[in-house]
């Protein structure tokens, strides 16, 4: 069993590499191991998992992963967080073997040791959306995870059509996974404290709705219908399809009704759509 770090162990670590967290990297620390362990255990994280974790920082997340996964990658930017890590952990931990720091940048990361099965992250505030994408993408053998983001940016990701916070997060992250919010987390367990609420949302993998190769049209109309988001379809998506006479016969040949607004659709739509622009040879 991992001795999770507080408070106090948390700021001597810090103290020790002289370092002040920075707002760029997103550099908020967890110094409560309760919040730690509900994660892990939210995420379903058991003995056969490879786990992955974006930015570790000092390793509060880390240690509750390794009590329970076969093994962790630490993904980590920080190059001086990077070597403490393994440091911290063979002082807290007697599963320090387990452990694999990748001292790297998420969203150019493109290759793992292993192939993880879980994501389980406390995701640096600025960069949630891209790189869970990108790990979506690149990491087919990720079945399930959970991660703490920004609490405006997880509603955005679980949002229901027809809502304001449904946009493009929400449908691209569609095409991989099911989301949904599966908790709360109160400022008040970060070191520095956030000025923002975060929450927890838990996402399964899903079966792609369409093939690899029809996902460049797919989220470029997804891209389309947004940018305009208070506009019918029929002219949001007109001159990316070169006249409202195309973007017409192109939704009415999608079985979707040009007068819609982009915000009620699901993924499987944009899929239709998609499929139509390809059928009629439509470049761009």
């Amino acid at each position: 069993m991992s001795t999770l770090l507080g408070a106090a162990e948390i700021r001597a670590i810090a103290a020790s590499l002289d370092l002040k967290p920075a707002k760029a990297l997103g550099q908020n620390f967890v110094i409560d191991a309760n919040v730690c362990r509900k994660i892990v255990r939210l995420a379903g994280v058991t003995s056969t998992d490879i786990a992955v974790e974006i930015g570790p920082g000092l390793g509060s997340l880390t240690l509750g992963l390794l009590d329970e996964a076969a093994s962790v990658i630490a993904v980590e930017i920080d190059q001086r967080l990077a070597i403490q890590l393994p440091i911290t952990v063979a002082e807290h931990s007697d599963h320090a073997g387990n452990l694999t720091v990748i001292n790297h940048d998420a969203l150019n990361l493109n290759h793992l040791p292993a192939q993880p099965t879980v994501l389980v992250a406390n995701l640096p505030y600025n960069i949630s959306v891209p790189v869970l994408l990108h790990f979506l993408e690149t990491f087919p053998t990720l079945r399930s995870g959970v991660v703490m983001v920004q609490a405006e940016v997880a509603d955005r990701l679980a949002a229901k059509p027809g809502t304001k916070e449904y946009g493009i997060p929400t449908v691209k992250a569609a095409w991989w996974s099911h989301m949904s919010l599966v908790g709360s987390v109160s400022r008040s367990v970060f070191w520095p404290a956030p000025n923002v609420d975060s929450k927890l949302v838990g996402f399964l993998r899903r079966e792609t709705p369409a093939p690899e190769s029809l996902r460049p049209v797919v989220f470029a109309a997804i891209d389309c219908a947004f940018a305009q988001r208070r506009k019918m379809l029929r002219s949001a998506m007109s001159s990316w399809l070169g006249g409202s006479e195309i973007a017409i016969e192109v939704l009415k040949r999608a079985k979707i009704d040009p007068t819609l607004r982009g915000e009620v659709l699901v993924i499987e739509d944009y899929c239709a759509i998609g499929d139509v622009i390809t059928q009629m040879g439509i470049g761009f």
